[in-house]
């Protein structure tokens, strides 16, 4: 039997405050957490929906340093626009902080030194790359230096752009600071770690025996992760920007910003607890009570923070109650592409609400209907204009404006006293009866895109009704049968105001101000008496309007410019490599394999390891693409090309490498396996 709860406690990831919010951010997490946020309130229970700006980390001094002022100046601007765009489209945060507020310094802090005084952390030495000259350890991503396989002078310390290989800091030859271009030294320097591994039996009961309903995507990418065996973690790096560790001996480092970032969801709540504890009570009951539930919207790329190392961390505390779910989505894609914030290929929400103003829930609406529950999704501006104009215009607002404008033709806004019931009256009421059920069933399962379609299904048994009655026309036989209409097709208007409260919260409001709806709730939904007869409506207009194609075309454009300035400024393909004789060639042993297995190679991030059937037997291939495919369980059963005759390779952990599998990086820097379009039988040659 399902528990009951006494309330609901909602978080949503806390976006990164070094630049705007996209369509991508809403569609995963913002939008899906509103949307359950509404409806629980509409219910009258007892809800607190928790957000913030994550503020620490490398990314803010990057772009610090690039425009030459402080990260507090970088994560004040970004927090700025970030909060105002949420606001803007109508997300309902209870509380909307930040991660550089004293609260959460303080509280940030207060949770380490619990966690330190109390064991929980381990404390490990490594070397690590060093800048002399600025006092400062560097990430992996702001050290370059020359590429070991193609020489490239400038590659990452975690990727050599041009020739795509993964790579590690120490391959580097002459590595260097990124942004000041200072020789670097290895320099010894010690972290704390919270040891993951002791706490994997305890994860493996509680998400994979305790949590079988989570979201197919969810609990595969937390059993993978499981199933190749959980490491420790560091709660710490040597950085300037963050909150310091709260120990004598350590200085100069703070806390990691995953370490940091979620403990916001806490001090943020305790933020508006105590500004307001007559309206929320204490922070405490939120978060230590186990009447609470806790439920945690985050996309995909966040999967294992808040259901792996969170989860952790609240346990290793030991007062905290832990996620009833972690509801997450897969990614949304723009006009085919992968959105990219590097590459301006999205759609920004500041941008949005001033070339389309007042359209805030045709997005909603759209990126609702395209949410990417189940699978990576496409947005794309045609789509957008359709369900605009034949959804939302033609269908909802058609509905709507009808039936108030005649209203108030025949009955000066009135609501008119409704007669005897035909039986396609009672037909279309009869449609209406089990909304509530409906879409409580869909939302109480998280499946919003399935629930909003059951409010737009109403919308079209309404316009449905209303076109077959023509009271237009019936008006001029028979105008007591135009009453009962009108009636019906009011009480269908106000349960619309409802259903769509939790999706559309503008177009929603603006209606019930039309109908002069001021008192309401989720108990009337599917109900026929919401309006009574007598009841003086407000004045009618219209809910939705029609985009045109310029309107369009220009958001196209826009997108076609940023295509085009991108293709200008990317790395040309790679140059035909001098000329090799066939007989050269011919030494090559190409052949077709079948994925047997794949998975990450323990305490060597970078590395997945094949098990390949070759035909003749079974071999071991390990490949450093590990951070292109994080769920290489799904590789399984393709067929890869691979080189068959390559002297075996011996990594440190003893793993030997027989071969090597093909890839190609595409000219967005992703990679892609070189697969077959169709089975062939495993060791075909390829020539």
């Amino acid at each position: 039997m399902e528990k009951k709860f006494k309330r609901t406690l909602i978080t949503s990831a806390l976006p990164y405050a070094n630049g705007p919010v996209h369509i991508g951010h809403m569609a995963g997490v913002y939008i899906p957490a509103d949307i359950y946020s509404r409806y629980l309130r509409l219910k009258g229970e007892d809800v607190l929906f928790v957000g913030g700006s994550d503020e620490h980390g490398v990314p803010v001094t990057i772009r610090a340093r690039q425009e030459g002022c402080t990260p507090q100046d970088v994560v004040d601007r970004y927090h700025s626009i970030i909060k105002k765009s949420f606001a803007d489209f109508g997300i309902s945060f209870d509380v909307y902080s930040r991660t550089t507020s004293d609260i959460h310094h303080k509280f940030a802090a207060d949770f380490f030194r619990k966690l330190y005084d109390d064991g929980k952390f381990i404390q490990m030495e490594s070397e690590q790359y060093y800048d002399e000259k600025e006092g400062e350890f560097l990430t992996d991503r702001n050290i370059r230096g020359t590429c070991p396989h193609c020489g490239n002078e400038g590659a990452y310390g975690d990727q050599c752009e041009k020739c795509g290989r993964d790579l590690s800091p120490e391959e580097l030859k002459d590595p260097y600071n990124a942004v000041t271009g200072n020789p670097l030294v290895k320099k010894a320097t010690k972290h704390w770690y919270l040891p993951l591994d002791q706490y994997q039996q305890w994860l493996e009961e509680w998400i994979l025996e305790g949590h079988k309903e989570w979201r197919p995507n969810v609990y595969g990418q937390c059993k993978s992760w499981l199933d190749s065996g959980l490491r420790p973690r560091a709660v710490t790096r040597d950085l300037s920007w963050g909150i310091p560790v709260p120990v004598e001996g350590a200085e100069g480092k703070v806390l990691y910003v995953w370490f940091d970032a979620p403990i916001g969801y806490i001090s943020n709540t305790k933020e508006l607890c105590d500004a307001q504890p007559e309206k929320y009570g204490k922070w405490e009951q939120w978060w230590q009570d186990e009447e609470t539930k806790m439920v945690c919207f985050i996309g995909k790329d966040n999967i294992v923070f808040h259901c792996i190392v969170f989860p952790s961390m609240l346990k290793a505390h030991g007062k905290y109650i832990l996620p009833e779910n972690v509801p997450s989505n897969e990614f949304l894609n723009l006009e085919g592409d992968k959105i990219s914030t590097s590459k301006n290929w999205a759609v920004w929400l500041n941008e949005y609400l001033e070339e389309l103003p007042g359209k805030q829930d045709v997005l909603r609406y759209v990126l609702t209907a395209n949410a990417p529950e189940t699978k990576d999704n496409d947005f794309t501006w045609k789509d957008y204009q359709a369900r605009n104009n034949n959804e939302l215009v033609a269908v909802y607002g058609n509905f709507v404006n009808r039936a108030l404008q005649l209203t108030k033709k025949y009955y000066d806004s009135i609501v008119p006293e409704g007669g005897e019931l035909t039986d396609y009256d009672k037909q279309t009421i009869a449609e209406f009866r089990d909304i509530k059920d409906r879409m409580e069933s869909l939302l109480d399962q998280y499946k919003f895109r399935d629930a909003q379609k059951e409010a737009m299904n109403l919308a079209r048994i309404g316009n449905k009704y209303i076109a077959d009655s023509e009271p237009w026309k019936v008006v001029k036989t028979d105008p007591e049968r135009v009453k009962t209409i009108i009636f019906v097709s009011l009480q269908l208007t106000a349960n619309l105001s409802i259903a769509f409260e939790p999706f559309l919260p503008m177009s929603s409001k603006k209606l019930r101000e039309m109908l002069n709806l001021c008192d309401f709730s989720w108990e009337q939904l599917g109900k026929m008496d919401i309006l009574p007869a007598g009841k003086k409506l407000g004045e009618p207009s219209l809910l939705f309007e029609k985009i045109e194609d310029d309107v369009i075309q220009m958001q196209i454009d826009k997108l076609e410019a940023t295509k085009k300035q991108n293709e200008a400024e990317a790395t040309p393909v790679e140059p035909v490599k001098p000329v090799c004789s066939f007989d050269d060639f011919e030494k090559l042993d190409i052949r077709v394999g079948t994925v047997l297995e794949c998975e990450k190679v323990p305490k060597m991030n970078k590395l997945l390891r094949f098990l390949i059937d070759d035909g003749m037997e079974k071999r071991t291939i390990v490949s450093g693409i590990a951070k292109y495919y994080t769920e290489p369980e799904k590789l399984v059963g393709k067929q890869v090309l691979f080189i068959a005759n390559f002297a075996p390779k011996e990594f440190k952990n003893g793993l030997v490498s027989n071969g090597m599998i093909l890839s190609a990086v595409d000219a967005d820097e992703s990679l892609v396996l070189t697969t077959v379009s169709r089975n062939v039988k495993p060791g075909s040659v390829v020539g």
